[in-house]
């Protein structure tokens, strides 16, 4: 495996404006927040409900979280073991080390069979990689088949969420986009169309149809990769991925290396805890897989574009790793109070929500302004470590990314381990951090600057000054009793045991 030194970003962040001012605007939008606040509520009660049915849920949580442990542990070994399994089935492997290399193996691809058109299957990891634009780039266009990713293409768009990406449209807007768009990619919208789901998804079937029927090259994702068989496994509730997987004569599936998983028994758990967390499902309605190929049924020729971009370096840190633990339910954008405020869109990345808020700043380094503020979106509740069916403690690697872009530093690889090098960034905070270090060591100090504070309590600012006002711009500076705690024990304790000092 190879990959890109960590701090230097594996593929070009974007340009988009820090959280704080991309959320600024997001919160102003009335129709984006009631959209959010309904979908995300809903999905959130059902997958409760879902989860609450079974008994050993906490059980199979450990055990998600230990499969990926152990397999990200051993991700060499079992990448090789892909590798040989796939190609024993007659498929055909590439390795990407980032975006660039897989966006010229896929377009490669492609341009052989003489196609101009693709069909894909909903995709983070080619989302991520710029698939589509460096496919136009080419002139071969992708067609989106996912309903949702539908709605964002033809609407011109972006995602909004992992699960939904259209979650910020409402079904109004999604009648206007097909009325407006659907016959500049195809067969146009049926004439009355309304705003019913029913009208809608008929819509969407009849446009994609004869696309499906004409496509000879498809493109997909995975959700899964079974080391022991090389078998790819995507779970989806429309049926139109398994249009996409069946049909063409060419499927071309772009993987990270981290969806993988050592035998077909440890896919037994993710198969629970997957649509349970995500649709709220017991099951998912289409759970296809596909192994190699096979004569005169499905696609005649098959290639696996395993994708790193990021992942190697994102292993490398102790912490920060457990976020490739991710198997993409969104169960934590769903109870997550800062997404359902600001959307996806303000996170500037393909994964939003709690986990794009730790997983990007790894993929792409927090050299970018948007990146260096996203480990600061988040309140630190910890709702979404309370609902991840892979047990990812989020707040904990939020915090060890703020710790790096404090440091000001890249982070750089020594060995087998990531360590962070000081730089001249961030200044002020880190002699903020030196001197409360210094206070809290020297307890005679500490209390004099208690006592100090609570006397002069009154010509207090209800703001800071200087870099203090990226605290207070958002939150009210807390008020100082009028007494410190130390003084209060003493008066009310003192001379009881356990007394303060």
């Amino acid at each position: 495996m190879s990959g890109t030194f960590v701090g230097m970003p594996a593929f070009p962040p974007p340009a988009h404006p820090a959280f704080p001012k991309a959320a600024h605007e997001a919160v102003r939008n009335t129709t984006l927040r009631g959209n959010l606040r309904h979908a995300t509520h809903t999905i959130r009660a059902k997958r409760a409900k879902a989860v609450a049915e079974v008994e050993d849920w906490a059980e199979l949580r450990e055990a998600g979280k230990r499969i990926k442990d152990h397999t990200l542990r051993h991700l060499d070994r079992y990448l090789e073991q892909v590798e040989e399994s796939v190609t024993a089935a007659g498929g055909i492997v590439h390795w990407a080390a980032d975006a660039a290399e897989a966006n010229r193996i896929v377009t490669d691809l492609v341009k052989a069979t003489g196609e101009t058109e693709v069909v894909k299957v909903k995709s983070m990891a080619t989302q991520e990689i710029g698939l589509n634009e460096a496919l136009e780039a080419e002139g071969i266009r992708a067609y989106e088949t996912d309903l949702a990713e539908l709605i964002v293409q033809l609407g011109k768009d972006r995602p909004s969420h992992i699960l939904v990406p259209a979650i910020h449209r409402n079904r109004g807007e999604i009648r206007e986009i097909f009325e407006r768009e659907m016959s500049e990619w195809g067969r146009p919208a049926p004439e009355g169309l309304t705003d019913t789901p029913a009208e809608l998804a008929e819509a969407a079937r009849l446009h994609l149809r004869e696309k499906f029927l004409r496509a000879k090259v498809g493109i997909s994702g995975a959700n899964f990769v079974v080391a022991e068989t090389g078998t790819l496994v995507v779970v989806e509730s429309e049926g139109n991925g398994r249009m996409c997987l069946t049909l063409p004569e060419t499927l071309i599936s772009v993987v990270g290396i981290e969806k993988t998983v050592p035998t077909w028994r440890d896919l037994e758990v993710f198969l629970q805890t997957l649509p349970r967390s995500s649709t709220a499902e017991r099951m998912n309605p289409y759970t296809s897989t596909w192994t190699g190929t096979t004569d005169g049924d499905g696609p005649s020729a098959f290639h696996l574009v395993l994708l790193d971009n990021g992942r190697t370096d994102t292993l490398a840190d102790e912490v920060g790793r457990q976020a490739l633990r991710c198997i993409r339910c969104s169960a934590c954008l769903n109870v997550c109070p800062v997404y359902e405020r600001a959307g996806g869109h303000a996170y500037g990345s393909v994964y939003p929500g709690p986990i794009g808020a730790i997983l990007s700043p790894q993929l792409r380094g927090t050299g970018s302004e948007i990146d260096a503020s996203l480990p600061y979106a988040s309140s630190l509740c910890g709702a979404c470590y309370e609902v991840c069916p892979v047990a990812i403690d989020i707040p904990e690697v939020l915090v060890h990314l703020r710790e790096r872009v404090v440091q000001g530093g890249p982070a750089v690889r020594e060995g087998n381990k990531v360590v962070l090098k000081p730089a001249k960034g961030h200044a002020a905070e880190r002699a903020a951090m030196r001197a409360a270090q210094w206070a809290f060591t020297h307890p005679g100090a500490l209390r004099a600057g208690q006592r100090l504070a609570s006397r002069t309590r009154r010509f207090h600012p209800r703001t800071l000054p200087g870099p203090g006002r990226a605290w207070t711009g958002g939150r009210d500076l807390p008020a100082v009793p009028a007494e410190p705690f130390r003084d209060w024990w003493q008066r009310t304790h003192g001379g009881k045991e356990g007394g303060a000092k």
